[in-house]
């Protein structure tokens, strides 16, 4: 019994993905706006085994009419009426073909032909109203509510005269009213798959729970649905629920009537939604099927990338995918790959790769303010502080709204900038020390209570300085950044600025003969660095 059972379950399971692939879901797409899908779809399927070949040509024909090629529709319709000349809606298509062409008279003789072999069709007779409506809306408005009421009396709970109205509704701004129109097409057929999903990407973006909600009841009552398993997925994806979104996308990419190019997306989502590990098994698996995906590439190493145990494989990963992507123009990067590649190359001391590539990044983003801060940070690690400053002012410039911590940071650059250039380049030193006092002052107009800024005035002061003023030219400044310093809640954070500013002004009162000045900064010193013996001997020794 239970091998009965199984037998069975995996025979329904092949005969739903036999019936799966056939013309149904191409039409499907369609019906949600999804051309270009329908289009792939229905051409994938045209041959396989019960397809319906005059239903797929009228929607390909369809397709061909929105592309503007009425010459490729009018085709399609004709196979499709040599495929089956009893179904009514290539008639239409033609019909639609003359109303393109200006001939209305000839339009009218194929719905008529149309209404012949169909009779009382609601879905038909609104696909001749959406004939007229594709043209001139506004010309045949006439036309257009006649067959809308016609296809009324036919059958007024007929999905698709919800669908069209909703459309209109749509077209026309009233998304509420569009909203009601395509529940209501739900509510009389709870399989027009379509209408769920007009319905949930009025909201998508801009109230994704309500697209989710919406796109569930479609799975409850579809659940092998792949337009369904899609939306849904980008439903969750708007509303920034990456693990979500991945679940459900992987659902959908194992559906046969799945698109290649979205077996990216997942790849993508996997690692959105912080799952590395399957994100990297199945950016592998996708590259054993074509060495060549480029996109499969790249989420390959950014997932291993977030894996402390494959460290030892990034950097062949990293070579692997510069290398493509100089090859071939198409293998662009995102701003992440560039992030993540140039910390690989610097991890392996190879700095000037890494600027290329950051330089690159820039050249091609130049207002993404991450690849200034990261190229900058490889300069410093060069110990080329000029270049460092002058690429650290590119990420301020660049940054939405710089604080306090990002000020300070360029005024470090710009300040090491300038000793840097000091001996051999002076004027270029004092470029350096005045932007150094700029940002040092912008970060103060942010934190005033804060010593660094101030503390930056004496380093500037004490580099600007005749010889014989170096020994007092930062007193003032760093009187006062001492004094905020001991103000603040916790002045053991700033151990390091400290013992430097109190051993300059003990070294100034010594110098000025006050040896009891001198002493109570050296032993603040003492107080930071208790275990300096050497230290303490000499401050014990001032007499």
């Amino acid at each position: 019994m239970k091998f009965r059972f199984i037998f069975s379950a995996a025979f329904i399971a092949a005969a739903l993905t036999t019936m799966a692939q056939t013309h149904v879901e191409g039409r499907e797409y369609y019906k949600a706006d999804q051309l270009h899908n329908a289009k792939e779809l229905l051409v994938r399927n045209l041959h396989n085994a019960g397809t319906d070949k005059a239903v797929s040509n009228y929607y390909l024909g369809l397709i061909a009419l929105e592309e503007g090629n009425v010459a490729a529709a009018a085709t399609h319709f004709n196979e499709g009426i040599a495929a089956n000349p009893q179904y009514g809606y290539n008639y239409v298509g033609l019909g639609a073909c003359d109303l393109r062409n200006g001939d209305k008279s000839g339009a009218e003789k194929q719905f008529k032909v149309a209404k012949g072999l169909a009779k009382k069709d609601a879905e038909l007779l609104i696909d001749i109203a959406r004939a007229y409506y594709d043209t001139d809306p506004v010309a045949y408005t006439k036309e257009i509510d006649k067959y809308v009421n016609d296809a009324r009396k036919a059958n007024m709970q007929e999905a698709d005269i919800y669908l069209f109205e909703g459309d209109r509704k749509k077209d026309n701004k009233d998304v509420g009213g569009a909203a009601a129109q395509y529940e209501m097409a739900a509510n009389y057929n709870p399989d027009a798959t379509e209408a769920y999903v007009k319905y949930a990407n009025l909201f998508t973006q801009v109230n994704p729970q309500y697209a989710i909600d919406m796109l569930n009841k479609l799975l409850q009552i579809n659940p092998n649905s792949a337009l369904a398993q899609r939306e849904l997925a980008n439903a969750y994806y708007n509303a920034q629920k990456f693990s979500e979104a991945a679940n459900e996308y992987g659902k959908y990419v194992k559906n046969p009537n799945h698109f290649k190019q979205d077996e990216d997306r997942y790849a993508f989502l996997l690692f959105y939604g912080g799952d590395y590990k399957a994100g990297y098994d199945y950016s592998t698996q996708l590259l054993k099927e074509n060495p060549n995906n480029f996109t499969a590439q790249r989420y390959q190493f950014m997932n291993a990338a977030q894996d402390k145990e494959m460290a030892n494989q990034l950097l062949p990963m990293a070579e692997a995918l510069v290398a493509a992507h100089k090859a071939n123009p198409a293998n662009k990067f995102a701003p992440i790959d560039y992030i993540l590649i140039a910390e690989e190359l610097n991890t392996a001391k190879r700095p000037q790769e890494a600027e290329a590539l950051l330089q690159e990044a820039i050249n091609d983003n130049p207002d993404n303010a991450t690849f200034y801060k990261q190229l900058a940070m490889t300069y410093v690690g060069e110990n080329n502080l000029s270049k460092a400053a002058d690429t650290f002012q590119g990420y301020i410039q660049h940054s939405e709204k710089p604080g306090y911590n990002d000020f300070i940071q360029q005024a470090t650059f710009a300040y090491y900038a300038g000793v840097e250039n000091q001996k051999e380049h002076p004027d270029v030193a004092n470029k350096y020390y005045d932007m150094a006092l700029e940002y040092a002052d912008k970060g103060h107009e942010i934190l005033p209570e804060n010593y660094k800024p101030i503390k930056f005035r004496g380093d500037v002061a004490k580099q600007k300085a005749p010889e014989s003023e170096v020994a007092s030219a930062a007193v003032p400044y760093y009187t006062e950044a001492i004094t905020l310093i001991e103000k603040s809640e916790n002045p053991s954070r700033y151990v390091n600025d400290a013992k430097e500013m109190y051993n300059y002004m003990g070294n100034y009162y010594l110098e000025q003969k006050d040896v009891p000045s001198a002493k109570q900064y050296f032993t603040k010193v003492l107080e930071l660095d208790p275990n300096n013996e050497p230290y303490r001997k000499f401050v014990e020794g001032l007499k």
